[in-house]
């Protein structure tokens, strides 16, 4: 996808009521997690991601990570950068502060396009504000030590191939689980990645072919 129509796309769709739940439920394990009995809502935590867009070669491209395998129990998955909300931040300055943490990405020149909807993670307590922005440029990045193992440029088009989206039975908790995932770059993005995704690529007009 030509970075321009990407991003107009991406501006004009923004302005209008979001997909949410039910882009999410498209790449969403099957059954999915539910709070652990007893959770109290107001004991969520918040957390900000950064889905960042640019051009490589003309083509729209995003930002994304390899977790390093010395961190917890998100160790080795494909994630946003991203982290934990600061008392007083914004969701939009948590994600750029977490991205130039994570990746080295250095905030002059980027332009926040807006919200994707909140996303709850129970396995972990999060409820996550993924953030859309862009650059007219590829940034320079890095990958910061101990948190991030490669930083992944994904082209858009990977993602929006309808080949790219395939399904797998995991076990959890003594039970067998149907998991959507998206592969590229020889890794799969599961989970609460890829119902983002899921949801950044419908405002792009994707088709699962699972609709």
């Amino acid at each position: 996808m030509f970075f321009p129509d990407a991003l107009a796309r991406l501006e004009t769709a923004l302005q209008r009521p979001l997909p949410g739940a039910a882009a999410h439920a498209r790449v969403a394990p099957r059954p999915p997690r539910e709070w652990p009995p007893g959770f109290n809502p107001a004991n969520v935590r918040y957390a900000a991601g950064l889905l960042l867009l640019f051009p490589l070669h003309d083509a729209a491209h995003i930002v994304l990570t390899l977790r390093a395998d010395t961190l917890g129990r998100h160790r080795g998955q494909v994630s946003l950068p991203g982290g934990v909300i600061e008392p007083g931040e914004t969701f939009e300055q948590a994600a750029l502060r977490e991205a130039h943490e994570e990746v080295g990405l250095a905030t002059e020149g980027v332009r926040v396009l807006g919200a994707l909807t909140p996303l709850d993670i129970p396995v972990t307590g999060f409820r996550l504000h993924p953030i859309i922005a862009a650059t007219a440029t590829q940034p320079a990045l890095a990958p910061a030590d101990g948190e991030v193992a490669r930083i992944l440029e994904i082209a858009v088009d990977d993602l929006l191939d309808r080949s790219s989206l395939v399904t797998a039975e995991r076990e959890r908790d003594g039970r067998q689980i149907s998991v959507p995932a998206f592969t590229v770059a020889g890794l799969e993005i599961w989970g609460a990645t890829a119902m983002v995704l899921a949801e950044f690529l419908t405002l792009l007009n994707w088709s699962s072919g699972a609709d």
